[in-house]
């Protein structure tokens, strides 16, 4: 049996719209990585040549193997791949870890091979890991041909909207966050020494928290980047687009002018008003929740809070959703948990404890 309980979280905002200035981009999308709503976009659903960025998935593949400490072996797998690489030489030992700061910092196509015939026994078992996976995200304009994005023997294609989606799920990965944030890194091997500059030069800036840069003739330029501004966490990302680096700026820039980061909900200070079949025990979610929200929008929030009624549940398990709607579009989900008070006694009412007293 489900409880639902509905109550307002009004919040009044404010702003005029003003147009971020992209015209050298043919798609690019701005997205809220909390809740994954979009900001801004343009065309963000059409599939196109997508490039090296296609590394993220190859990223996130080899870190859900759980073998990032193993040592790897460079085999001949790296013969087919062209471009730009780490030069990585056969019978070369190597973390799997390290391997991936040279894919995501030098956009080795030599690393993608070498990660892709380790992790999934060959590369045409790893590029259906990563057409399995990109089902699994919910990316419905994206097909994988090859872990590293270069147009032979067909390219990757995917979408704006698709590839902000794939850096959400990829950015819950701490070691993810950390390659991606990083400017420089030095391994040495069996054989050499490598230090790897990170190509994205948006890095400089302070506000930047990551990203992957790609280009091929056929694609164009494309490039996806993540920051935080203002307690507001977002990614962006463009598909051929020639002055990509000041477009993500533009992107973020229109963020910080039009947007305020909301505090809607607080992990510490989570009460549901009204609820009483769980009036014994605490109920709890995992984070707090910001959400960006315009200054000029005239619009209210509302929570929709779903509870199953449940009678044998142990402590931690997830008993309901707050459901957070900007209008009646849904952007926010978020799972209640349980903790039993087992201690805590049962209210009685007045006549219970007559009936008490005389039993006495």
């Amino acid at each position: 049996m489900k409880k639902q309980l509905l109550f307002l979280l009004l919040l009044i905002i404010f702003v005029g719209r003003v147009e971020a200035s992209t015209n050298s981009a043919y798609s690019y999308i701005l997205m809220d990585a909390n809740t994954g709503r979009v900001l801004l976009s343009k065309d963000k659903d059409s599939k196109r040549l997508i490039a090296s960025i296609t590394k993220i998935m190859t990223c996130v593949l080899a870190i859900e193997s759980g073998k990032l400490d193993n040592l790897v072996v460079v085999d001949s797998s790296i013969k087919k791949a062209y471009g730009s690489g780490i030069y990585i030489e056969e019978g070369e030992e190597i973390t799997l870890k390290d391997l991936l700061y040279g894919l995501m910092l030098r956009s080795g196509n030599d690393a993608a091979s070498m990660i892709a015939t380790y992790v999934g026994g060959s590369e045409e078992e790893f590029v259906k890991m990563m057409n399995n996976k990109a089902k699994e995200i919910g990316m419905k304009n994206t097909i994988f041909y090859n872990p590293s994005g270069l147009p032979t023997p067909s390219g990757n294609y995917s979408s704006v909207y698709d590839m902000a989606l794939l850096t959400r799920y990829a950015m819950q990965y701490d070691i993810y966050r950390e390659i991606v944030s990083t400017k420089k890194y030095k391994v040495t091997t069996n054989k050499k020494t490598y230090i790897w500059n990170n190509k994205n030069k948006l890095l400089k800036y302070d506000f930047i928290t990551g990203g992957k840069t790609g280009y091929t003739e056929e694609s164009g330029r494309t490039l996806v980047s993540s920051a935080n501004i203002n307690n507001m966490n977002l990614i962006a990302v463009t598909i051929r687009d020639s002055d990509d680096w000041n477009t993500h700026l533009e992107l973020y820039n229109y963020a910080k002018d039009n947007y305020d980061s909301y505090k809607v909900l607080n992990k510490d200070k989570f009460v549901l008003p009204g609820e009483s079949y769980y009036n014994n025990d605490t109920l709890y979610i995992k984070r707090d929740v910001y959400i960006p929200l315009k200054n000029n929008e005239t619009k209210s929030l509302t929570s929709h809070i779903i509870l199953d009624k449940k009678e044998n549940i142990t402590d931690n398990e997830k008993i309901g959703v707050i459901k957070i709607y900007l209008d009646n579009y849904l952007i926010n989900e978020e799972d209640i948990f349980i903790i039993k008070n087992n201690n805590k006694k049962e209210k009685k009412n007045f006549f219970t404890r007559i009936k008490e007293w005389f039993n006495d």
